[in-house]
């Protein structure tokens, strides 16, 4: 009785053995996954940084083959008008390890085409008011603004409410065209700089694969959990029981 129990105890441990090492090791080659992804990603985005400046008239044939993806990444040199009065702050945005705002203004192209939004910078928020906002400069003149094409404003958890007024949490482009009465391309640029006026915002934007020693590092923590896991499985199942016997 005692030999058959001990006999099925060993089976469940190696069972329970067995179970933790193939998941942790499948956790670890997902790690290793993710940071492939993002070299791939990495490279795809600094080839297409050597490609020629995207205008309104890429953009506008782009938009309407649906392609509008496939020139994220590439530079932009457009100009237009900004639509000052329908400037938001997107809320919980950082950038240099500190807490602000990324400010986002509608560009009107000069021939009367669909408008694009372009998260102008970052601005750091006050701890003793989060409400307020920094007074930009507005330039009512035509301005050319340079920088990278990239997908609309990342999304953020968000509470009922947040997608309202100046400061948000998130932008969802249908409802935020129709505000204004505008369509918007499903796309947004990140400016790089602005030559009209020192506004005061910083454009430290992040780079795509930029963290991709953060995924190596948790491979090798859940590959190191699997060795463990074998390491004490041979230690106390077979060695332990050979050593006594």
């Amino acid at each position: 009785m005692s030999q058959s129990r001990t006999r099925r105890g060993f089976w469940w441990v190696t069972l329970a053995a067995l179970m933790a090492i193939a998941v942790t090791s499948a956790l670890g080659l997902w790690q290793l996954g993710r940071a492939d992804e993002k070299l791939a990603l990495q490279a795809q985005r600094l080839q297409r940084q050597t490609l020629p400046p995207v205008d309104w008239g890429r953009l506008a044939e782009a938009d309407a083959q649906g392609a509008l993806a496939s020139l994220y990444d590439r530079p932009v040199a457009l100009r237009g008008r900004w639509l000052h009065e329908a400037t938001v702050f997107l809320d919980n945005r950082t950038m240099g390890g500190r807490v602000g705002f990324v400010v986002v203004t509608p560009l009107l192209p000069p021939n009367g085409g669909v408008p694009l939004l372009v998260q102008r910078g970052w601005v750091p928020r006050r701890m003793d008011d989060r409400t307020a906002l920094p007074t930009l400069p507005q330039v009512d003149a035509e301005v050319e603004v340079l920088g990278r094409l990239a997908p609309p404003p990342s999304r953020y958890y968000e509470f009922a409410g947040a997608n309202e007024g100046v400061i948000r949490q998130n932008i969802d482009l249908d409802a935020y065209g129709a505000e204004w009465s505008l369509r918007l391309l499903s796309a947004s640029v990140q400016q790089s700089h602005a030559h009209e006026v020192d506004d005061g915002l910083w454009r430290d934007w992040p780079e795509v694969g930029s963290d991709v020693h953060k995924h190596y590092g948790y491979a090798f923590q859940w590959f190191g959990l699997s060795s463990l896991t074998l390491i004490l499985y041979v230690w106390f199942q077979i060695i332990v029981p050979w050593r006594r016997r």
